[in-house]
Order: C-alpha cells, then sequence, then structure tokens
C-alpha cells in the first residue's frame, strides 16, 4: 500500500503544483491553501519508504497507512472541485481569463462568495487532517529508520521482448508423453476420466496445456474445450462456455436444462476432448456436465485440481500427481527463464541459485518470476544473497507459496504496483483485454507524461513490462498481445495486497461500513439487479465500478447519485436503457463504458464532464444520436461508435483536441439544422493532430473496413493524393489494417497501371521504352495533370519521385471477401514492416506471392481458389485450412512450422515436398470444425 501511496502522492503533488497557478484557482482565491497542503503531503512521502514492508506484519502502520490513503484520495478529489469550480466563476467572469484573476469584491459577485468559501473550507480541512497524521509517533518512528531502495525505476521495453518460449521442465515433458499415450489407449471409450492433481503452482495447468495441444490429441476427437472453472462458476455459466467453446449455438436456452438438452443432441454420437481446469467442487461435473456429455459415442475429460478428493468424487479413472520440481529441473528452469542460453554462463551462482529455488518452494510459476527479478541483477554472489535475505521471505501474514510473487511485486516500480493491483478487480479466470484495462489505468491517473508520447503508448509499455515480468500472461489467442490472464497465485496475492479498497462479488453480501471504504468494486453476481447497501452518514468513494460480462444485470438510475465519486464506469453488456441526466454532476468521471447496452440516448449534461476522456458507445443498436454536448468533451480521448447506427452527430468534432482513438466513425455530408448532420466529413478531422486510428491521418496506426458492400475496387484514392517529393508517404504509421465483409470487392491496387507505365516510359528514353535498372519503378504521384485530368511531366525531369504505402504495416486481415482476385503488386516491397497476413474466405484469390518481408506468419483458410503460395523467404509460420486447390508451395526459405487442416495433410502432396526439403520443419494438424 505504502509504494502504491508514494504513486498516488507524488500524483497530488504534481497535479497541485500544476494547477495553483491557473486562472480557475486562482479566481477561487486558494493558492495559500493549496500551497500548504503540497508542503505537507511531501513532508510525509519522504517517510514511505519502509513502510510497504512494515505494514504487513504491523496491524497499527497498516491503519495509519490506510488513513493516510483516505486523505490522499480526497486530496485528488479536492483537485478536480477547485478545477471544477473555478472554471464555472471563470464562466461568469470572462475578463477574468484575459487578465490575472482577483478576488472580486464589488456587491454583485458575493453570490460567489459561497463558493469560494466552500472550497476554501475543504482544503482547510485536509490540511489538518494531514498535520494530524504527520504528528503521529508511527510516522516519527518511520523517519528515523534508514530508508532502502524501494522499487526499480521504470524503464519501457520493446514489444518484441515479452513473447518468450514457454519453458517446462523434464518431469513435464516426460509426464506429458506418458499422459498423451493413456489417452490414446483409452479415446474410444464413453468417458474416461484423467485427474491432474498438485499443489497450486506447480505446473498441472502447464501439463494439462501440453496435452491438449499435442499433435496425437487434436486429430482424434470431433469437439475440443478448454475450460477455467472458477469458485465463482454457476451450472449456467459452465455450460454456456463449453458450448461456446465447442461452437455450438443455443440461441435464447438459458435454463440448466435447456442448455443441457443443447449440449447433448450436439454431442450426440459424437466424440469430445474436454479439459476442465481448476476445479475446486466436484459438481462442476457430476451437477452440470456429466449426464449431457454421457451423450457422446466416447470422450476424454481430463480434470485439474489442487484437491484430491475432488477427483474422488468426480470418480476419475487415473489419477496424475504432479510433484514439487527437483533440484536439479528447477535450477536448469530458474537460468533458462533469466534467458541464458548456457548454464556455464551463471555455473558459479549454481549453489546460490538452488537455495533460491528452494525459497520458491520448488514451484515453476514462482521460480519464473524471480528469474525476472534476477535478470536485472549483477550476476554475482553478494547480489544474489541480497534476493535470498529479503524480508519478503520471512513475512508471517503470506503464505509460503506468495512470498516469492511478494518479492517481485515489490522490485517494480511504484507507475507498475498501482497497475498491477488494479488487476485485481477482474474475476478469477478472466481474459483481460488489453485496450480496456490500459484505458482504465489511464483514466484512474497510473500512468505518468512522457515526452512526445500518448499517455495510452506509455499505459501499453506498462502492461508489456508486467507481461515481461510473468505477473500477466499473455492470452496466445490474440495475434496482436491485446489479452492476458493472472495466474490464480498471483491473483490470490493482488486480492490480498488490495482486500481493503477493492472488492469482487454481490456489494448486496457486504455491510455499509465495508463498502463505504471500497475504492474498487466490480460485480460478479448471478442476480437480475445491482442493489448496494445502504449506510447512514457515510458515502460511497468508489471510483472504478464495473461490472461483470458473464450476466446481463439490470441498472437503477439511483446509482448515478450514489456514486458521486466514480472515475470509471464501465456497464458494459447491461440492460441500462437511459442514463439519468444526473450524470452531468459526476464531475471526477473519466471512464464510461455503456458497449452492448439498450439505451436510446444521452443526456445533454454529459457536456459537463469535462474531465471524461473515454466514452464507449459501441454495439448499442437503439442509439441513432450523439447529444450536441458531445462537443464539449474537451478532454475525451476515445470516442467508440463501431457497431452503433449513429446517424446524427453535432457539428464541431474538430474541437476535442485530445481526441486520438475514433473507432466507428459515421461518414455523412447531410446537415439537418445548424447544428446536427448525419455524419461527419474527414475535413471536420483535420485539427485532431493526436488521431491515431482513423483514415487518412499522419498518426493512424489502425484501420478497419467493414461491410462497405457497394465498393468493387479499391484504386489510388486508398492512398490520396499526395504533392510532388520524394519524401511522400502515405500511412506513415499505420500497423493494421483490417478490411471484412465486402462481397462486391474484385481489384485493390495502389496505383492504375497505366499510371505504372508511364512511369516507366518517363524513367526511359526519348522512344519511350523504359530503361533496365537495377532499381524497380517505384510508384509515383501521378495525380497532379493538366486540366483535362491528364498527366503533365517535363521532358528531362530526372525521375519520378518514391512513393512509401504503408511503410508501418505490421498486419494485414482480409475476412469474407470472396471476388478479391490478387493482392496489390506493390504490397510486397513497399510494406516492409509486414509481418502477419491473414486472408479467410477469399475464395478467388489464386496466389499468394512476393511478400519478401513478410516474417512472421501467413494464414489462409477456405480460400478455394488458391493455387500457389510461394516467394515468402523469410514468413516461419504457414496456416492452411480448406485451400483444395493449392497445389504450389515453394521458396518458404525461413519456414519453422506447418500448421494444416487434418483433411489437407494426407490430400496435399506439397506437403510431402516441403518436409523433404525443410528438414527440421514441425507440422501440426487441427480439427476442422
Amino acid at each position: 500500500m505504502a509504494a502504491v501511496l508514494d504513486a498516488l502522492i507524488v500524483s497530488c503533488i504534481k497535479k497541485l503544483q500544476d494547477i495553483i497557478t491557473d486562472n480557475a484557482i486562482l479566481v477561487l482565491g486558494v493558492e495559500e491553501e493549496l500551497s500548504e497542503l503540497v508542503r505537507k503531503t511531501d513532508y510525509i512521502r519522504c517517510s514511505l519508504n519502509d513502510a510497504e514492508t512494515t505494514r504487513l506484519d504491523h496491524e497499527a502502520v497498516n491503519n495509519w497507512l490506510g488513513q493516510l490513503r483516505d486523505v490522499m484520495y480526497d486530496v485528488d478529489d479536492i483537485i478536480d472541485l477547485a478545477r471544477f469550480k473555478g472554471s464555472i466563476l471563470l464562466a461568469d467572469h470572462p475578463s477574468s481569463s484575459s487578465s490575472k484573476p482577483t478576488r472580486c469584491n464589488c456587491p454583485s459577485c458575493h453570490c460567489n462568495i459561497w463558493t469560494r468559501h466552500e472550497v476554501a473550507v475543504k482544503i482547510r480541512s485536509l490540511n489538518k487532517k494531514i498535520a494530524n497524521i504527520s504528528n503521529d509517533e508511527l510516522l516519527q518512528d518511520l523517519r528515523r529508520r534508514p530508508h532502502p531502495r524501494n522499487g526499480s525505476i521504470w524503464t519501457p521495453i520493446k514489444t518484441s521482448s515479452i513473447v518468450e518460449p514457454n519453458l517446462v521442465g523434464e518431469e513435464v515433458i516426460l509426464a506429458c508423453r506418458e499422459l498423451v499415450d493413456l489417452v490414446i489407449e483409452n479415446k474410444e471409450k464413453k468417458d474416461y476420466k484423467l485427474g491432474i492433481v498438485g499443489t497450486g503452482g506447480v505446473g498441472k495447468t502447464t501439463l494439462a496445456q501440453q496435452i491438449y495441444n499435442d499433435e496425437k490429441i487434436t486429430g482424434n476427437f470431433d469437439k475440443h474445450a478448454w475450460v477455467c472453472v472458477s469458485t465463482d462458476s454457476t451450472q449456467t455459466s459452465l455450460l454456456e462456455e463449453v458450448l461456446r467453446i465447442m461452437k455450438i449455438r443455443y440461441g435464447k436456452a438459458k435454463s440448466v436444462e435447456e442448455l443441457q438438452n443443447k449440449l447433448k443432441s450436439a454431442i450426440k454420437e459424437k466424440s469430445f476432448f474436454l479439459v476442465l481446469d481448476d476445479v475446486w467442487e466436484s459438481n462442476a461435473w457430476t451437477n452440470s456436465l456429466q449426464k449431457p456429455l454421457h451423450a457422446a459415442a466416447k470422450g476424454i475429460v481430463i480434470v485439474t485440481t489442487r484437491n484430491e478428493k475432488v477427483a474422488q468424487e468426480i470418480k476419475v479413472d487415473h489419477t496424475h500427481q504432479v510433484h514439487l520440481m527437483s533440484e536439479n529441473v528447477g535450477w536448469d528452469l530458474l537460468w533458462k527463464s533469466m534467458g541464458i542460453t548456457e548454464e556455464k554462463q551463471v555455473h558459479h551462482l549454481r549453489d546460490i541459485g538452488i537455495e533460491i529455488v528452494h525459497q520458491c518452494g520448488y514451484l515453476p510459476l514462482a521460480i519464473k518470476i524471480i528469474a525476472k527479478v534476477l535478470i536485472s541483477k549483477e550476476k554475482t554472489n553478494d547480489e544474489w544473497k541480497r534476493i535470498l535475505s529479503n524480508n519478503s521471505w520471512s513475512m508471517n501474514n503470506l503464505p509460503d507459496e506468495l512470498r516469492a510473487l511478494y518479492l517481485s511485486y515489490s522490485e517494480l516500480s511504484h507507475q507498475l504496483k498501482q497497475c498491477f493491483l488494479y488487476c485485481a478487480i477482474y474475476p478469477e479466470h478472466s481474459t483481460i483485454n488489453r485496450d480496456d484495462l490500459t484505458s482504465m489505468w489511464v483514466a484512474e491517473g497510473f500512468i505518468d507524461e512522457q515526452k512526445d508520447q500518448l499517455l495510452e503508448d506509455t499505459a501499453v509499455e506498462y502492461y508489456n513490462e508486467l507481461i515481461h515480468w510473468n505477473l500477466l500472461q499473455l492470452d496466445l489467442s490474440y495475434f496482436d498481445l491485446g489479452g492476458c490472464k493472472m495466474h490464480g497465485l498471483l491473483r490470490q496475492l493482488v486480492c490480498y495486497l488490495s482486500r481493503e479498497e477493492c472488492f469482487v462479488g454481490d456489494p448486496e453480501s457486504q455491510n455499509g461500513n465495508t463498502m463505504s471504504k471500497m475504492r474498487r468494486v466490480s460485480v460478479v453476481t448471478e442476480k437480475d439487479t445491482v442493489v448496494l447497501p445502504s449506510m447512514d452518514k457515510k458515502q460511497y468513494k468508489v471510483r472504478t465500478y464495473r461490472t461483470s460480462y458473464s450476466k446481463s444485470l439490470r441498472v437503477y438510475n439511483p446509482l448515478f447519485k450514489r456514486l458521486t465519486y466514480l472515475r470509471v464506469l464501465d456497464l458494459t453488456g447491461t440492460l441500462v436503457q437511459s442514463i439519468p441526466s444526473h450524470i452531468g454532476n459526476l464531475i471526477h468521471m473519466r471512464l464510461i463504458n455503456l458497449d452492448g447496452t439498450n439505451i436510446s440516448c444521452l443526456p445533454e449534461s454529459v457536456g459537463n464532464l469535462q474531465n471524461l476522456q473515454v466514452l464507449n458507445l459501441q454495439r448499442c443498436k437503439s442509439l441513432y444520436r450523439l447529444p450536441l454536448a458531445t462537443t464539449k468533451l474537451c478532454n475525451l480521448r476515445r470516442l467508440g461508435l463501431l457497431d452503433t447506427p449513429i446517424n446524427k452527430v453535432p457539428k464541431g468534432i474538430g474541437r476535442l483536441q485530445f481526441l486520438n482513438d475514433l473507432e466507428g466513425f459515421p461518414i455523412g455530408s447531410v446537415t439537418y439544422n445548424k447544428k446536427m448532420q448525419d455524419g461527419w466529413n474527414l475535413e471536420d478531422l483535420a485539427d485532431l493532430s493526436q488521431l491515431r486510428r482513423l483514415v487518412m491521418l499522419p498518426n493512424l496506426e489502425r484501420l478497419k473496413i467493414v461491410k462497405a458492400t457497394a465498393i468493387t475496387k479499391i484504386g489510388p484514392e486508398f492512398i490520396g493524393q499526395f504533392p510532388r517529393s520524394r519524401e511522400a508517404v502515405a500511412f506513415p504509421k499505420l500497423e493494421w489494417l483490417i478490411i471484412n465483409d465486402m462481397p462486391n470487392w474484385e481489384e485493390w491496387a495502389f496505383i492504375e497501371e497505366d499510371e505504372i507505365s508511364l512511369a516507366a516510359m518517363n524513367e526511359g528514353g526519348g522512344d519511350g521504352t523504359a530503361v533496365a535498372e537495377e532499381e524497380e519503378i517505384s510508384l509515383a504521384a501521378m495525380n497532379e495533370g493538366g486540366e483535362d485530368g491528364t498527366t503533365v511531366t517535363e521532358k528531362g525531369e530526372a525521375s519520378f519521385p518514391r512513393l512509401c504505402v504503408l511503410p508501418s504495416l505490421k498486419r494485414l486481415d482480409i475476412d469474407n471477401c470472396p471476388k478479391l482476385r490478387a493482392l496489390p503488386q506493390q504490397l510486397g516491397h513497399e510494406a516492409t514492416s509486414l509481418k502477419e497476413l491473414s486472408l479467410v474466405a477469399a475464395s478467388c484469390l489464386k496466389s499468394v506471392k512476393d511478400l519478401p518481408s513478410l516474417s512472421g506468419f501467413l494464414s489462409v483458410c477456405r480460400c478455394e481458389g488458391l493455387e500457389r503460395v510461394t516467394e515468402l523467404p523469410k514468413v516461419r509460420k504457414l496456416f492452411v485450412s480448406v485451400c483444395p486447390n493449392l497445389s504450389c508451395v515453394e521458396e518458404l526459405g525461413s519456414l519453422e512450422q506447418l500448421w494444416l487442416d487434418v483433411n489437407m495433410e494426407d490430400s496435399s502432396p506439397w506437403v510431402h515436398g516441403l518436409r523433404e526439403q525443410y528438414r527440421h520443419l514441425d507440422v501440426y494438424t487441427w480439427p476442422r470444425e
């Protein structure tokens, strides 16, 4: 808590110093009170270094820190209040903004005296509270102690360094082979059940994953599913998850019986392979899944659990005990997890390394996490001994298995600590969406400003750092690193450390006194409505309020009146149908997420939310217009409108100068009146210099084109017109291009063929023949012609300027474009950063060739007309599914992995050729659904 408090205090001090000279503060006349607040908070900050570890074993220190935390949150809130009240006074006295504001003593201004007095009294009250805390003997004792270094200095890491091999010990490899053979032996049985039992963090899930992904398993069953069974799982949620993963539609089925019948019908006479991970109660199988899955012809069930009794109650046919790692294997895992290639580099540290492995309890998770701590240390005995003597190993209030994890946490920078603890708001086994998480970090004020960098980009660097430390685990189903999960033991740690301010569950189950202390609430309940417990005199101080995605909840309007300190409100998927005008009073609000709700309008009072940074309104099928006041949201950074049928928008979006993410851009030109129109033109966005996710802007990073059914051709207009300059660049920062659901799109070219020929002629001799040169003819800006549209080229001009197209493009996705005949001829030589190319349901595409820069993977699925894949010298992974006419696959010199539809391996002659050509090629198969 102390480390997070330190970050909060530093943030508050910086904000106070920044606003003291603001006109909005000067007009209130509270500069002196705020300056005193800065001095007193800074005095306390210098005494917190040793409090973080002390508080875990000393209740008095923990209580003192709790008081300080509450006061510092109040300081953070008073900053918003002062700005808000001061801005109102400035609006009443606009002349004050052009000169230094002074306290107004004229009779006509007496009505504003109360506003000034209200703010000043609250600041003085906080100063008194801080003074009392400062005089506490505990603070004096902390000041007398030596101040050790607390936390590292944060430095960003590159994205590429966070994707690391999934290291496993020798025992896991051997156990996997044994259990895979056991599964194959029993695959014809009705429901053969295998139990994997062991303590938390010992590697049960890792072993199960190795079995689940083994190529002998993937091709032997009709249906596969991996389900994490949390302690909060209900029968309905568990059944829905199994149906979803097995790709079985269940429509409007809601009851347990209806869902079981859907599963039973779909699985009848088929085979299945099911993993139930982290099972705490046997009824997950016996009450929910056993009966419907009995209808299958054959099936395998793997259950991982910490409790052997659970495996016995499920009546598993075989139990595999996962034991702690041996000393030698633990040591190997430690140095390999440090990124060291040969043991001799750290052999001199073997003895002390084995001691560290012992302190980690021989648990793989703890060993991997401690390895990240050791990476940042010198490889000397003294430095590693300091790790062994760290106080974290002997904390009485922490379970043994959490101490290594806490040591890693203690090495984080203050910024990363608060970001890590914030993850406690996610329920057990949740998949955490990177963009959602980082937006909430920004909204909560956790992200430090970096020079020439958006807050959102810095937040992603924090996210990457937590993954690098193994504190968050990438969900590899997200190709762009956009999803992650948290191991159960790590979640246990963050929940323990943030237990006094974060609650996950049903608020109604808590009393008012407990809820009054909570700053972050994540609602997880099977009830239809959310009810907050009543409190006598205390107020809710909740800053983040979000609902679980697993159930649609009804949210009633009084919620908005009771949670007056909200900064983050996430009601995704709830049954809220209207937003009351009272929302305009929530002056601290930074993020509102109403994705997937039934709202039909937003009140104009939303314009009062001057601090609002994120407004998400995606998939709101009943929302057709934005309020006029949208353009008053002067600090808005993201506006999400994707899949929402907006057809009326206010003029003036260009006023939102901090907007950097606009997803779902309603394009239009019809003006209804002076204030509203049917959509925005691209010209409306010219002043949005920070915008990075939209068309035709220099900072654009992502572009998604969906359901443009009228388009048959994408030509030069895609890259726009550029001045004749040798430095012209189209989409210089675009990293990800997605084109989906365009049924009539046939042609795609960056430049017309006749223009390419004309460019070649102008590079040639006087007879019009092209001069052969080593350098390939570049794209030219051909649109600077005469009035009749003909191209004007001066005789003797040295050469055409080079137009660089998509130089930063890393990923290209094309899905359901059945008439597209070819990729742009220039793509391979212009998109020099291209790493990932995915082509789905492009049935007229004949070839994928000449992409010399494609260095990651190529995925082709349901491309029935595809015949050739060639000239991809750098591609490392090739995924092929349902491409029956593919006959030529060659010139893939760097290919490492080939993934095939199970029906293609034997029916495709080119596969044998690849195996012969690339002896080290790994070939995998998976079943076609």
